[in-house]
């Protein structure tokens, strides 16, 4: 399995997709909430089915062995528990997060039996281990009788199941999910139980499925090998890129999901792109890289950038506003790409890149984390989850 840095429900579907077609009881145990250093975002989970087999992750291994009973409790009395897990100052040696954070757990039976909540979550798994878009809505806090309850949400923002409340919720917990489900994004949502701020407050855990993010590596060279490793490992849809035959080639780049031999700036007009995809140019030749950056600076894209030199950057620069790319397009290159790290190697370079990545996508500095004053885990919110967002009938947290 590649690394995330979040395994959800719906990113073990295959295993439980298998599970509700063999007709085993299940157990699946989600974080719902966290505070402080947590080692993992709500929507982690962890899955024990009746033999006591266990995929996923809820913390890294800190508490997986007392939720792991948790599950098995479950299974035993069919009901849900909800436990809180942190750091205990009398005794670091209890069951907690010695990495100082708060993380509460929602366990929640899944027994064969049961025809409520089970079909929907088995559609679900069905869709996401198929690579089908879908969204999973659970009501992870709230009233006794609406815990646990679950709706299946699809990229057309139609629904199957129900919150089992008002009849506003469903609708409500439907449009939420897919507001997610469009970002990409997986987040708790609070919202009223009648489907407005009004009245109970209700907890939804909204989980997305979608195809992996892309990143395009343009050049056919050593250090786009190394690349490609990288960007798979860290979950990548990876394609290589380049207008030479001859060295864009599956068999020189076997990690590589696609190899196209195209002028990298023809590739770009006609590829998808998102504002998940990550764009690294090697072609280190003006003649591929002016073209294709002039279009790829004024892309929605997550990431842009270019290896070359620091003489190579100034040239490059000049021949973009030549060009007519503007200075706020200019500001979005990363070059020369990657972070100082000091490499050498295909490989070391490869890492400094994608460590640029990271960096950009989750709003790290890049600094060394030895005595500084900054948060091991930035906050990701995006800014349609901004605080003035006021106008929303939910607010995400």
């Amino acid at each position: 399995m590649r690394y995330k840095e979040l395994i959800t429900m719906l990113d073990i579907a295959g295993e439980l997709h298998r599970w509700c077609e063999e007709g085993r009881d299940f157990a699946v145990a989600t974080v719902v909430s966290v505070g402080g250093s947590a080692p993992r975002l709500p929507g982690a989970a962890l899955a024990v089915d009746g033999e006591g087999t266990a995929v996923g992750s809820v913390s890294g291994g800190c508490v997986e062995g007392a939720v792991y009973e948790l599950c098995q409790e479950a299974l035993r009395t069919g009901e849900s528990v909800r436990e809180t897990f942190g750091y205990s100052d009398e005794d670091a040696f209890a069951v907690g997060l010695t990495c100082g954070g708060v993380i509460d757990v929602l366990v929640s039976p899944v027994p064969a039996a049961d025809r409520g909540v089970r079909p929907v979550l088995a559609a679900a798994a069905s869709a996401a281990a198929g690579g089908r878009t879908t969204a999973l809505a659970r009501i992870v806090d709230g009233p006794p009788e609406l815990l646990g309850r679950a709706l299946l949400v699809r990229p057309d923002g139609g629904w199957d199941g129900t919150l089992g409340g008002h009849p506003e919720l469903d609708r409500t917990a439907a449009a939420e999910a897919r507001a997610l489900l469009d970002a990409g994004r997986t987040a708790t949502v609070v919202i009223g139980a009648e489907g407005s701020r009004c009245g109970r407050p209700v907890t939804l855990l909204a989980e997305s499925s979608v195809p992996p993010p892309r990143m395009i590596v343009f050049g056919a060279i050593d250090f786009a090998s190394a690349l490609v490793r990288v960007g798979k490992f860290l979950g990548y849809h990876v394609t290589v890129c380049d207008a030479r035959p001859v060295f864009a080639t599956a068999l020189r780049f076997p990690d590589a999901d696609e190899v196209v031999v195209d002028w990298p700036h023809r590739y770009l007009e006609k590829t998808e792109v998102d504002a998940r995809t990550a764009l690294c140019v090697l072609t280190h030749d003006a003649k591929f890289d002016v073209p294709l950056l002039e279009r790829a600076l004024r892309l929605p894209v997550a990431y842009v950038g270019a290896m070359g030199s620091a003489r190579t950057h100034r040239d490059r620069l000049r021949r973009l506003r030549e060009a007519g790319v503007g200075d706020p397009e200019l500001a979005r290159l990363r070059s020369p790409i990657g972070l100082d790290l000091g490499a050498r190697t295909p490989e070391e370079t490869a890492l400094s890149i994608a460590s640029e990545i990271v960096a950009s996508r989750r709003g790290g500095s890049g600094t060394p984390l030895t005595g500084a004053r900054t948060p091991i885990h930035h906050d990701t919110r995006t800014p349609s989850d901004s605080d003035s967002d006021s106008d929303r009938i939910g607010s995400v947290v």
